[in-house]
């Protein structure tokens, strides 16, 4: 049985804020920040995927697109009561301009950094079955969420006070030349400022995040709230806010960012010699390292005044170290946690055996011939292993190739010792001392 009309309790209509996040052009725009910061890291995954240090820096870059994408799209929002000609029908509606701003901008804002955070999370999953050692890098994602609902909120602001069909593709162009702008400028205060700087090998100290929400969140607050308040003076809050915040980050400058201990690390593996370290940061990499070079390991018992360690750390090798071929930047000698090249790798940990900052004048052709018969009998290159030399001419092409017959052919006890002088002159850059062969 029907109830009376009267006792039918009344529809409440939806909230006008559900309405623009659902249905409107809000969550278009998170799907395009989603899909254009999706696309870019996408098709540059073959130099963070595994790394998390790598994909913290990737995914904060992208800001350098996102950032201007949601200002754009906030801004093409603020001006659409005036491209629907609406904007006196909205003047006589009871609800405050303050409400009536923050319904049509908010949507925007949350959605464009729900897409960003979705970029994030998409880029943590693609880098967990890859990462080789370290942990994800979370801490500039709250500073970076921020400044997406923030680069939203002044877009939308400046939509509604520039009356050109043109300002929200404009912004974007500006905001992505602004950007590019601090990430090269001198002046430390100024890159501090920039919500997309960031360091692969350093760590933000631990407040910096919250600085920069502070920074851009409170400049956006105070555009919207300059533009629609009853009370102007309510300004002063966020604004002061965004002011200590900036000054804060300013005066800290670059020591915002400090060496990350993990980098300066190194895990080996001493059961052979020379001894094989890599850098913790790619622990997990250190078993198909030393099986790469097991092969110039093994040939190398027994020879002395070799270097103690195959070393990988930021800076030169110590005396007694030879520098491991680069594992990074990723995309090169390793991708997804595999070396794309073991033989060259090999070959480079060769040459790297033989380099101990001699001057050129040590380099003379008895040397030459010399470290072309090493490399060639300890993890020769493609050339090496195709019979193929450097030589200038059939007589330089039949020393080469006699030179190195005559290391692989010697007794295992002389190739020793003669391997044990050879890397004795090598150390000493001393190019008489180079046994001939």
């Amino acid at each position: 049985m029907a109830l009376p009309a009267a006792s039918q309790a009344p529809v409440r209509a939806p909230h006008p804020l559900r309405a623009e996040a659902v249905r409107g052009f809000a969550p278009w725009a998170g799907a395009a920040v989603l899909l254009t910061a999706g696309t870019m890291l996408g098709a540059t995954a073959d130099r963070w995927q595994g790394d998390w240090a790598a994909t913290a820096t990737e995914v904060h870059t992208a800001l350098m697109i996102t950032l201007p994408l949601a200002g754009a799209a906030g801004c093409w929002q603020g001006g659409r009561e005036r491209r629907r000609g609406t904007e006196e029908l909205w003047g006589t509606t009871v609800r405050p301009p303050l409400a009536r701003l923050l319904a049509a901008a908010l949507p925007v804002a949350l959605w464009a950094a729900v897409g960003y955070v979705a970029v994030v999370l998409l880029a943590l999953l693609a880098t967990w079955p890859y990462a080789q050692g370290d942990r994800p890098h979370p801490a500039l994602l709250p500073g970076d969420t921020v400044a997406m609902a923030a680069a939203a909120l002044i877009g939308h602001v400046l939509g509604r006070v520039v009356p050109a069909r043109l300002a929200a593709p404009l912004l974007g162009v500006a905001g992505f030349l602004g950007l590019g702008t601090t990430l090269g400028a001198r002046s430390a205060a100024v890159r501090a400022l920039s919500p997309v700087t960031s360091s692969l090998d350093e760590l933000p100290v631990w407040w910096q995040s919250g600085a920069m929400a502070a920074w851009t969140g409170g400049l956006a607050l105070a555009a919207v709230l300059a533009c629609a308040a009853r009370r102007r003076v309510t300004v002063l809050l966020p604004l002061a806010a965004a002011l200590a915040a900036g000054t804060l980050l300013a005066q800290t400058g670059d020591g915002l960012w400090r060496p990350d201990p993990l980098a300066r690390r190194q895990v080996c593996d001493t059961s052979v010699t020379p001894a094989v370290c890599v850098n913790a940061r790619y622990a997990g990499m250190l078993p198909q390292v030393r099986d790469t070079l097991a092969g110039i390991t093994g040939k190398l018992q027994g020879v002395r005044n070799l270097p103690a360690r195959w070393a990988d750390h930021a800076g030169a090798p110590h005396a007694d170290e030879a520098q491991l071929p680069g594992i990074t930047p990723l995309g090169w000698s390793t991708v997804r946690g595999r070396l794309t090249d073991p033989q060259e790798f090999a070959w480079e940990a060769v040459t790297a055996l033989e380099g101990r900052d001699c001057p050129e004048s040590m380099m003379t052709e008895r040397v030459l011939w010399a470290d072309d018969a090493v490399e060639s009998y300890l993890a020769p290159n493609a050339l090496q292993q195709k019979g193929l030399v450097p030589g200038d001419g059939p007589a330089e092409e039949r020393r080469l190739l006699a030179a190195r017959a005559r290391l692989a052919g010697m007794p295992e006890r002389q190739r020793r010792d003669w391997l044990s002088a050879y890397f004795a002159a090598r150390a000493g850059c001393d190019p008489k001392e180079v046994p001939a062969l």
